[in-house]
């Protein structure tokens, strides 16, 4: 099983090393341009900050996948507007996806940080499959 992360955490890189400016008009595997428009704050408490419910940027169908989890990330602020820094700080979670390598996928796991904070947040992040996004509960929008 750890040859098989090694190998799909590669594979991702590889695919999502190379950027394109490809435009599309925006599916469920793909976020629609101006996505990042997003005002809704959502009101389940575990959307983004468990592995069963990441918050989903899509993009590594058209090698963004990376470029849409900081886009994401830059549009967020703390719970009273504080600006935040980030951190990628790993890899987990093995799912099924099909717009993976070999129909698998990992989520990418960021520590959140805002002055003033009691400590840090994680949200976890998929880059492969793309739903509607919200403000995670406890955080707002810049």
């Amino acid at each position: 099983m750890k040859i098989w992360a090694l190998i799909l955490s590669a594979t991702c890189l590889l695919f999502t090393s190379c950027k394109t400016t490809k435009q599309t008009g925006g599916t469920l595997d793909s976020p629609p341009p101006g996505a990042f428009e997003f005002t809704k704050i959502s009101q389940d408490k575990t959307y983004g900050y468990t592995e069963n419910n990441p918050v989903m940027v899509g993009g590594v169908v058209d090698s963004e996948g990376p470029t849409n989890e900081r886009k994401f990330l830059d549009a967020l602020a703390g719970p009273n507007g504080e600006e935040i820094t980030y951190e990628r700080t790993r890899s987990c979670c093995n799912f099924k996806t099909k717009n993976g390598f070999m129909g698998g996928g990992l989520l990418d796991v960021y520590e959140l940080k805002w002055k003033g904070q009691a400590e840090p947040i994680e949200l976890y992040i998929n880059m492969y499959d793309f739903q509607p996004l919200k403000v995670p509960f406890g955080l707002t929008r810049k």
